[in-house]
């Protein structure tokens, strides 16, 4: 059944010459530490898969369980667990060290084949004389992670992806407590790597990134503890959590840190806030992939969330040049300004 959000507004406009060419419409919800919505733009009760997003929860079973300690798992790999990344050698070689601390392989991962983002890489694959492998997914870092969690919990690999295995049962636990849901009413998916996937409105979706790095009465020290891990990792290696040319890892590089970000396909971006205790989602309608991170720079720029320079260094993802094959530029493409309320504390 198709979904209506024509309603929601146009958040992103590519121009070429004086013309609005084409636009993208979405929606996007920032929450306080205390869930109350502060601040929301579309339909924000719209249901969505975080897709991606979803990794820095999928990890924490593993974590609970101990088996990432019992194992000798560092921060580097836990950074490469929660990433999409793109291929590049530096991803290769975490996510090896983690399959060879589990003895498996690639022939494990059933993440599916997925050519490098980078083109550099993938010429470098053609001369090579090799194709793509389930290595050069994006998502093989989550999927090592899955297997790590399966050997040292003496669970099945074969059928890891299953909906109903025990470690998809925990995910989904988590998942709902995150991300303030039943978990009988979670939507039910397969993301693209075919692990399954759980959908929920977007409003729960900032709450779930407010929840990873706020004090809540549900968490026990033990569940502190390993969200303040997850945050610490993918800050420390943001350039495992995505790579070169990404905002994921350019957020996170420029601010040190003090802002947390994360993509998920079709669309989604998501963001904590630590220092605030902020929970942000976005998504974009079409799921067109790049004008999620737009909006995302134009809420942090409208909350004061960057210093100038900081801002100066992103800005790149905010305002995108659009040059054509000769190198001509023909235009640019810019998230429409948006204005948030005036009873928003930024100090």
């Amino acid at each position: 059944m198709a979904v209506e959000n024509s309603s929601n507004p146009i958040l992103v406009e590519n121009i070429r010459g004086e013309i609005v060419e084409s636009f993208h419409r979405g929606s996007f919800c920032v929450v306080d530490e205390h869930g109350e919505v502060i601040w929301s733009v579309g339909d924000i009760e719209q249901v969505s898969f975080p897709r991606s997003a979803l990794k820095y929860f999928q990890h924490i079973p593993f974590l609970l369980s101990g088996g990432f300690d019992a194992m000798g798992f560092t921060e580097r790999e836990l950074a490469i667990m929660c990433a999409s990344h793109n291929g590049e050698d530096m991803h290769l070689e975490v996510v090896n060290a983690v399959l060879r601390k589990i003895s498996l392989n690639a022939d494990h991962l059933k993440c599916g084949k997925q050519q490098p983002t980078l083109k550099k890489d993938f010429v470098a694959l053609i001369k090579a004389n090799h194709e793509p492998s389930c290595m050069h997914n994006n998502c093989s870092g989550k999927h090592a992670g899955f297997l790590a969690h399966c050997v040292n919990s003496q669970l099945s690999i074969h059928d890891y992806l299953s909906p109903n295995h025990p470690l998809h049962t925990a995910i989904k636990e988590i998942t709902a407590l995150f991300y303030e849901m039943d978990a009988s009413k979670l939507a039910m998916g397969v993301d693209g790597c075919s692990a399954p996937i759980f959908g929920m409105p977007l409003r729960n979706q900032a709450l779930a990134y407010k929840n990873l790095v706020a004090p809540m009465p549900w968490k026990n020290d033990a569940l502190t503890q390993i969200c303040n891990r997850i945050v610490k990792a993918v800050t420390k290696y943001p350039e495992l959590v995505a790579g070169t040319k990404r905002y994921c890892t350019d957020l996170m590089k420029v601010t040190q840190g003090r802002i947390v970000g994360k993509t998920g396909a079709d669309g989604v971006y998501c963001l904590s806030i630590p220092l605030k205790k902020w929970g942000i989602a976005i998504k974009i309608d079409d799921g067109k992939m790049g004008p999620q991170y737009q909006v995302a720079q134009e809420i942090l720029l409208k909350l004061d969330l960057l210093t100038n320079d900081e801002a100066k260094q992103l800005e790149s993802h905010w305002h995108c040049d659009n040059k054509n094959f000769a190198g001509n530029h023909v235009g640019y493409s810019a998230s429409v300004p948006q204005v948030p309320p005036t009873m928003i504390q930024l100090v």
